[in-house]
């Protein structure tokens, strides 16, 4: 078992000596971890062990980037992994991600996870408030911008009236909107 502490230790290892060793045990404890992370995300055996290997390999290239007071030494690798799915799924030009994992076409392109940790962040909190709304007002945010049908096509979709599409929608933001902006404060 590698405790947080231990792990950043390793990193920083990595980024001022270069440290093959530290690499070496980041390696044993995180590949697995990380492979099983992707596998649950969806990714078959090869392409996650595949990978985690080329997350793993950019944390041996972009460990001086690495602040411990900004994420643990997991976040940040796991996060690592996460774009490097998001990159291989763009790549392959597949729709694959899940519409509850929306949040996750946002993320940085780059290899930055520093940057994507406050989007994962995000992302949670966007979770929390979507599962405030009520049910019919989660279904039309759902098909209005995961599915991106116009208002419309939803209220014909689910036989409505046009503007009671319209009012779901503007009280689903509003409360949305309200509960950020408390989080802002």
């Amino acid at each position: 078992m590698l405790s947080p502490e231990e792990a950043a230790d390793l990193i920083e290892a990595i980024a001022t000596h270069q440290d093959r060793a530290a690499f070496a045990g980041l390696f044993r404890y995180f590949a697995p971890r990380v492979k099983a992370f992707l596998m649950r995300g969806g990714a078959d055996s090869d392409i996650a062990q595949e990978v985690a290997q080329e997350a793993l390999i950019v944390v041996w290239r972009k460990a001086a980037s690495f602040d411990r007071s900004r994420a643990s030494a997991a976040t940040w690798i796991y996060t690592i992994a996460r774009n490097k799915r998001i990159d291989l799924l763009r790549r392959a030009g597949k729709p694959a991600i899940e519409t509850e994992d929306w949040l996750t076409v946002f993320a940085p392109g780059d290899d930055d996870a520093d940057k994507s940790v406050l989007a994962g962040q995000t992302y949670s909190r966007m979770q929390e408030l979507l599962r405030t709304l009520s049910a019919d007002q989660l279904v039309v945010v759902q098909k209005a911008f995961f599915e991106d049908k116009s208002h419309t096509a939803i209220a014909d979709e689910l036989k409505l009236p046009l503007g009671t599409v319209k009012s779901r929608i503007r009280m689903a933001l509003g409360r949305l909107r309200q509960a950020l902006e408390k989080d802002a404060l």
